[in-house]
């Protein structure tokens, strides 16, 4: 009786890990809405941008109609606190085509005349002065932005660019009394139950790399920019869980975050290595994924310290 008990145990796990290795084909936008729905990010990124709102309202006059831009929106699940808090204008701009199809489709649903939504790659369109000349003259009309985000976009940019990006987009397109907002995961934990520790364990078993995007390093660049030298820059730091008990929907983001296959591309043995340790490590324990991120915030022209 225990001999078959174990051998249903055993075909049982062996089913739930190729169903687990199968989800590596699933696309973004299904992967970041399980992330979205599962986890407490968007609220803790909310929470934030609230905050961040809040220090922009009191900065301008209340009768002004602020404006935003979101870089890397995605579906943008911040779009009702962004949509009403933005009545001048809100620019959605993705470079994955069915996030931008799924924004569109609700803007013309909602009649929503203030909200553009703009299918691109943001590391073209911002590269250079020159390109960003051309995205402030035609998209924007010659009217500077008062908040920008980047949330969780800038894991798609080469860190010795972000500097340059900050510089370009400032300079460029935000407004004299304006604030950016990046979220952004730790770039070291050791904690093995965070998302950083996975991605930092494979990637760098399977192609010897770790993740050397960090928002700390990025706020000490800035502050040795002459353009930032009026600014005030300002970092703190938040956990986030992630748990859903379906194993497919649990390893679709676990995919996400290890940038299959878009950045890395495992072979099928590692596929089966990664989806064994994390049915034995967080999903078969019902033990949550936790993530270790940092909000980065920059105000410009606010004469006092502002929220984050």
């Amino acid at each position: 009786m225990q001999q078959n008990i174990k051998i249903m145990a055993d075909s049982t796990r062996s089913a739930i890990i190729e169903a687990g290795m199968r989800s590596a084909d699933a696309v973004m936008t299904d992967e970041d809405r399980i992330w979205s729905k599962y986890s407490n990010d968007k609220i803790d990124i909310g929470e934030r941008l609230a905050k961040v709102i809040r220090t922009l309202s009191v900065a301008n006059s209340l009768t002004r109609p602020l404006r935003a831009l979101s870089i890397g929106s995605g579906i943008e699940p911040q779009f009702p606190i962004l949509e009403s808090a933005f009545r001048g204008g809100l620019y959605l701009l993705d470079i994955d085509q069915a996030a931008t199809d799924t924004l569109r489709e609700r803007v013309l649903r909602q009649r929503i005349g203030h909200v553009t939504v703009i299918n691109g790659d943001y590391r073209d369109l911002f590269s250079d002065r020159i390109h960003v000349e051309d995205f402030y003259t035609g998209i924007l009309k010659q009217r500077k932005i008062d908040l920008i985000t980047l949330h969780h976009s800038l894991y798609y940019c080469a860190e010795e660019s972000w500097l340059m990006l900050f510089e370009n987009i400032c300079r460029g397109l935000l407004g004299p009394r304006g604030a950016l907002h990046a979220v952004l995961m730790a770039a070291s934990s050791g904690n093995s139950m965070t998302s950083t520790w996975l991605y930092n364990h494979f990637a760098g078993k399977y192609f010897g790399v770790r993740n050397d995007q960090s928002l700390v390093t990025l706020k000490k660049q800035l502050e040795t920019s002459s353009l930032f030298e009026n600014t005030r820059i300002l970092l703190d730091t938040s956990q986030v869980k992630f748990f859903v008990d379906d194993f497919v929907k649990f390893m679709k983001v676990i995919w996400m975050i290890l940038l299959y296959p878009d950045v890395h591309v495992y072979t099928d043995i590692q596929k089966e290595e990664i989806v064994s340790f994390v049915h034995d490590t967080f999903w078969s324990r019902k033990q949550p994924l936790l993530q270790e991120q940092y909000h980065l915030v920059v105000y410009r022209g606010i004469e006092f310290k502002g929220l984050i």
